[in-house]
């Protein structure tokens, strides 16, 4: 999740325990339009960063994630930079290098749901498509699943002045439709210009996810 604001660059240290692995995607609305930007993976640490001791969240890129196969249980270490622009990124770190699997324990995976163990490629999520998911259900259950995802999302309020934006962060599940656990929470609306709003209607989910059997 998104930290505190900050302008600091320099990289810092950081080791500790994964806790989810997620795919790091950013979302453009335009009224009734959006476009994807599949920025790789992230993930929630738990562990040191720098001098302190708590839970934070690093983005990765996608060549990092096949090269190392992050997954939950995993101790990693590496250093990374915060983030200048909290408003388009779902992670409080990102920049990272010197990424290392300090150790692998082979954590015993619980029947899903969540889903934990090495999430797919990002092409994977691109095929599934996405429902919105309850923002309160995703932080009390969906954490740890590679099928949920934070993506902050970037709204252009009036397409013939593109400097007009809002930004705000929705959550989603990329996860199987039979998924005991989900709740999809209030249809989400987006701005427009002269105060107009779209509705983001149950059809829309509906028809991303069609190609998709119930536990697919």
């Amino acid at each position: 999740m998104p930290g505190k604001s900050s302008k600091i660059s320099a990289k810092i240290p950081f080791q500790g325990e994964i806790l989810s692995v997620q795919p790091r995607i950013r979302l453009l609305r335009s009224f009734d339009q959006r476009s994807h930007s599949y920025l790789g993976y992230a993930l929630l640490i738990r562990g040191g960063l720098g001098r302190e001791e708590r839970d934070f969240s690093v983005g990765t890129g996608r060549a990092a994630q096949s090269r190392h196969g992050f997954q939950v249980g995993d101790r990693v270490g590496g250093q990374a930079a915060y983030v200048q622009d909290q408003r388009m990124e779902p992670v409080e770190l990102y920049k990272a290098s010197g990424l290392q699997v300090l150790e692998r324990p082979g954590v015993t995976v619980e029947i899903p749901p969540p889903w934990q163990g090495r999430p797919p490629d990002l092409e994977v999520y691109r095929e599934r498509g996405h429902r919105r998911l309850d923002r309160k259900t995703y932080n009390a259950k969906c954490l740890s699943c590679i099928w949920g995802c934070l993506m902050p999302v970037e709204m252009i309020i009036d397409q013939w002045s593109p400097a007009k934006k809002s930004f705000r962060f929705e959550t989603f599940c990329y996860g199987p439709r039979s998924c005991s656990l989900y709740r999809p929470g209030p249809v989400r609306t987006v701005p427009g210009r002269k105060g107009m709003k779209w509705r983001e209607e149950d059809w829309v989910d509906e028809d991303a996810t069609s190609h998709r059997g119930p536990d697919d």
